[in-house]
């Protein structure tokens, strides 16, 4: 098991605290008696109780005789006569029974009561005659002076026993889980704090006169029992003993985590038991308070030496921080041994890949890439996901017209800083992880909802160094289903990365969208669950610091891959973060448009909540509902609130965890009020939980990333690049420098190439000696990556793409000189790969590719020397579509290129080929040669054969022929490769216009 980091308990004490010194010298004061009359309760409940437990056994037995019949019944008790006997022998049976039952309920309470289980079990059917029995028993044990450290159960008296019965998302809502904060907390405080929100000016004055009446004594408070419906909290004892109930805060971090005299310990400041101890600030004042008592005369030994045992743990207690962890790291499966063991000099953990860092003393390697992404794996696996998205759509767009103006086919090649980022990107990014991730989640929705079974509350997962993903649950739920395991204990559920890897796409909805990465602790990287949390979390530190992890949330949320659908809110920050994911994000101005719409929202959905009958959002995103109502709203406030709306934005997150709305907000100090979890990002990059037993390294996104991230997204927007604007035309300037490849090739007699590669179909070099048989794929695989990116490729992106898992900087630099080697040098001397200024490998302009010929002959016949010469523009279209021989690297080994999945030429390519195509169409058209028209569109088509363009102009090209036969069976072939989705719109449209008899046919033939 992975070392396990203790952080030290960040005290938040009230100005008043530190002003009193604290002596550990005991001196008796006195401590409150039992009054007569909680000694006549008890003696009345003595009496009652046996009356009810022994005198009525003894009277029925004495009287009427024993329930149990003389002998076995026989079939003809059922002929008798009913008489008055028969009605009084059912009589005492019932009597019988419902002493049994009394006197159950009665043994269950005393049991609990001796043993400290906390709440007694409910015996079925005994609603009344076990709450009298509490009572009764209750009453009796109050007289003893040691009773109330015996009856930390009756913590409860008084309450119904309905009452304790909740739901079970419910319940796991309010059941104190690892993190150890609860919904039930949540609501307390901000209920509590809000009754107080005018009064922050008494906390000067109370600093003042807490000074003055401390006479540095150390004093200890010890938990009342309940009297009647009243209980005891920690609110009521500072405002008894402190004069402010606000500074219940002090008492509970002077107590935290400390061993109370039944061997559990204080978490939360809303469950405590009768019989705890509470050491109290020093200006505690009041007759309840027992100082140290070596020798005082009115607290029994039994106490005196609990309290002396709780005084020794004090400074333990205040110095540790941990006592039970509130969060505990998964155990980790030793890895296994690589059967080519490399040494990479640092791995990015949680991954399940590790991805090679500089080593020491060679800190040269890493060329300046951003750091903070490269440790971030699942966030720049979302981002290059997101972006590669974008520039597909914008691509297509601008083919279909949509973009506002046609931009062409390459996206802006990035420069300075976003070019470092887009790096850093392809080099950290882990989509292997993200996809296992994603189906993992899904595929346990999946076999719960199969099993009828609800989805647990999941406060956060640990991603571990070896791949294996674990689920950290608010509460135990039961045996997790195949192949999912049970982890170190019952609130762990575990999937190793073997099993994940078996797991096919389920077709159900994402059940929790709300986990996002906060950092690595070891060797494993938390996501938290940020919908789940029972409340408000905090995040401290710097503004600076406090910025870059918000940006880092809000940019991993918007793009990751394991949501279907979310909203999130930005509130104080972020305004140009809406590129990333405009249908995620939204801004609002500030904290009173957030109360108006987050109130509204919440009451929207207790009221969908409560019309489909579903307990929490968990049940309703998957199963048979998987309404969109229940996606996720994670709001990101950094601005700090005033007091005044924290109070009433902890009252809006009382019950946030249950509707699946999160909230993180910023705060400069280190307590915000109603706040359930708290956490402090420090200038180091680390990131501080003590509360949750958390010190990570901080995942973060600093200013200047951010804005290199925004400016590739905004770039990749097919409305706001050069040429998109109105008025460009073919032959403007604007389209002409955006439609320009990044690598034109003299395509003329002249211009052959001294190494010609072909990667339009079969992968062929032609010029070069074949290299070494073991190395070859890993060559071929090198420059093929060289030849797609012309304006250069960062050698940590090279190495990323060819040895994702890792790779030591010898083996990398011994690539790059066989390579060199390998490519050689043109006549001039001039090696073909060379190095550029920014440190990135370039080619020379004498190692080609047909690619870049096809783009080439593309552009000089729409732009080039074709526009002024038809008979040019031909010959140019003719030769570039020659060139298509298939799919880009076909028949490529297995297991290799896996970098293009990050790349969208597979999608630059068919569109290419397309507009090829068509523009050689649209020259055979001009002089009426259909045949030609329709032998380039059908050519084209082997390639793009999803095109509705080229289609369009088939259908078109052989409408012109006269043929109806011809058209209609062309038709038939569109309907038929349609399939299930059926005839595109404007397609249908078309046909409907060339051939308005098309459905005749297609019914005919169906």
């Amino acid at each position: 098991m992975p070392r396990r980091r203790t952080t030290s308990s960040s005290s938040s004490t009230a100005p008043s605290a530190p002003s009193a010194p604290r002596n550990r010298t005991p001196q008796p004061v006195r401590v409150r008696r039992r009054s007569f009359g909680d000694f006549v309760k008890a003696f009345l409940a003595f009496v009652v109780l046996l009356v009810l437990v022994v005198g009525v056994p003894v009277a029925l037995a004495s009287q009427i005789g024993w329930p149990f019949p003389d002998g076995a019944p026989g079939l003809d008790w059922l002929q008798r006569e009913i008489t008055v006997h028969t009605f009084l022998s059912i009589l005492t049976v019932v009597v019988w029974l419902a002493w049994a039952q009394f006197t159950a309920c009665v043994l269950v309470e005393v049991k609990a009561a001796a043993s400290g289980v906390g709440v007694p079990g409910r015996v079925p059917g005994s609603g009344p005659s076990q709450l009298l029995a509490r009572q009764l028993v209750a009453a009796l044990l109050l007289v003893g002076a040691t009773a109330a450290s015996l009856t930390p159960g009756l913590s409860q008296l008084g309450q119904s026993l309905e009452g304790n019965q909740q739901p079970s998302v419910a319940a796991a809502q309010q059941t104190p889980g690892l993190f150890a904060q609860q919904q039930e907390q949540a609501a307390a405080t901000a209920g509590a704090l809000a009754e107080q929100a005018g009064q922050a000016g008494q906390a000067a004055a109370r600093a003042d006169g807490g000074a003055s009446a401390a006479h540095g004594d150390t004093k200890y408070y010890r938990i009342q029992p309940p009297e009647g419906r009243h209980h005891d909290s920690l609110w009521e004892v500072a405002e008894r003993h402190l004069g402010d109930g606000r500074r219940y805060k002090e008492i509970f971090e002077l107590n935290k985590d400390r061993v109370q005299p039944d061997g559990s310990r204080l978490s939360e400041a809303s469950l405590i038991r009768p019989g705890w101890i509470m050491e109290m600030p020093g200006d505690a004042r009041g007759g309840e308070l027992v100082e140290m008592p070596d020798a005082a005369p009115n607290v029994s030994e039994q106490v005196q030496q609990q309290i002396s045992d709780y005084a020794r743990s004090g400074d333990h207690a205040q110095g540790s921080g941990g006592g039970d962890a509130q969060v505990s790291l998964p155990e980790q499966r030793p890895a296994p041994a690589p059967a080519n063991p490399v040494t990479p000099a640092t791995s990015v953990p949680g991954t399940g890949q590790e991805h090679a860092t500089p080593a020491a003393g060679q800190a040269e390697d890493s060329f300046g890439l951003p750091e903070a992404l490269l440790a971030a794996p699942l966030l720049a696996a979302g981002l290059l996901g997101a972006l590669g998205r974008r520039r597909r759509q914008a691509m297509w767009q601008s083919a279909l017209g949509a973009g506002g103006g046609r931009r062409g086919m390459e996206p802006p090649t990035p420069t300075g800083d976003a070019q470092d980022v887009q790096d850093a990107l392809l080099v950290g990014a882990d989509p292997e992880g993200v996809r296992l991730l994603d189906r993992s989640l899904r595929g346990l929705a999946a076999s719960l909802a199969a099993e009828s079974r609800p989805l647990p509350v999941v406060y956060a997962a640990w991603m571990s160094g070896n791949g294996d993903l674990h689920l950290q649950l608010a509460q135990p739920a039961g045996k997790p289903p195949a192949p999912w395991q049970q982890g170190q204990d019952q609130t762990f559920w575990m999937l190793a990365r073997s099993d994940a890897e078996g797991y096919e796409e389920a077709e159900t909805a994402a059940p929790y969208p709300g986990l996002v990465s906060l950092g690595t602790m070891d060797d494993s990287r938390l996501l938290l669950n940020l919908e789940a949390v029972p409340g408000i979390v905090s995040l401290s530190g710097t503004e600076t610091d406090r910025a870059a992890v918000f940006a880092s949330v809000a940019a991993e949320l918007a793009t990751n891959g394991w949501s279907d659908r979310m909203t999130i809110t930005l509130v104080g920050f972020g305004d140009d973060l809406t590129p990333l994911a405009p249908n995620r994000i939204r801004h609002l101005d500030g904290f009173e448009a957030l109360l108006e719409t987050m109130s509204a929202e919440t009451r929207q959905r207790r009221g969908a909540l409560g019309a489909a009958g579903h307990d929490s959002v968990l049940t309703g995103r998957t199963g048979p509902a998987q309404h969109t109502r229940w996606a996720p709203h994670l709001v990101l406030l950094a601005a700090q609130p005033s007091d005044e709306e924290a109070f009433q934005l902890a009252e809006l997150a009382a019950d946030a965890g249950r509707l699946g709305i999160g909230y993180l907000v910023g705060t400069g100090g280190t307590d915000l009020p109603g706040a359930a979890w708290e956490m402090e990002i420090t200038g180091e990059g680390r990131l501080l939980a003590p509360l949750l037993g958390l010190e990570l390294e901080a995942q973060s996104l600093p200013v200047a990333q951010q804005r290199a991230v925004v400016e590739l997204f905004t770039d990749a927007d097919p409305g706001s690049g050069p040429g998109s604007g109105p008025g460009s035309g073919p032959e403007g300037g604007p389209r002409r420098a955006a439609n320009t490849p990044p690598f034109l090739v003299d395509v003329s007699e002249q211009g052959r190439p001294a190494v010609y590669a072909r990667l339009v179909g079969s992968y062929e070099i032609i010029g070069l000696d074949a290299p070494d048989g073991e190395r070859s794929a890993l060559l071929h695989e090198a420059l093929a990556l060289l030849l797609l990116h012309r304006e250069g490729v960062h050698p940590r992106v090279l190495s990323s793409a060819l040895w994702p898992r890792g790779v030591t900087a010898d083996v990398r630099d011994a690539l790059l000189e066989r390579l060199r080697a390998w490519l050689g040098t043109d006549p001039d001397g001039t090696p073909r790969l060379a190095t550029d200024a920014a440190g990135r490998l370039t080619l020379a302009g004498s190692v080609v590719s047909d690619l870049d010929v096809l783009r080439s002959l593309y552009y000089e016949a729409t732009q080039g020397r074709g526009v002024d010469s038809r008979q040019v523009r031909g010959r140019l279209l003719t030769d570039a579509l020659v060139l298509v021989r298939g799919p880009l690297l076909a028949d490529r080994p297995e297991g290799r290129y896996r970098w293009l999945s990050h790349e969208i030429v597979d999608a630059q390519l068919p569109l290419l080929v397309a507009d090829t195509g068509l523009a050689l169409c649209g020259f055979h058209l001009e002089k009426n040669r259909a045949e030609k028209a329709i032998e380039a569109l059908n050519a084209a088509l082997r390639t793009a054969p999803a095109d509705e363009r080229l289609w369009h102009e088939l259908l078109r090209a052989t409408h012109t022929t006269g043929d109806p036969d011809r058209l209609r069976a062309l038709a038939a072939d569109l309907v038929d490769r349609s399939g299930a989705r059926g005839v595109p719109p404007r397609t249908e449209a078309l046909l409907d216009e060339l051939l308005p008899t098309w459905r005749e046919g297609v019914a005919a033939a169906g």
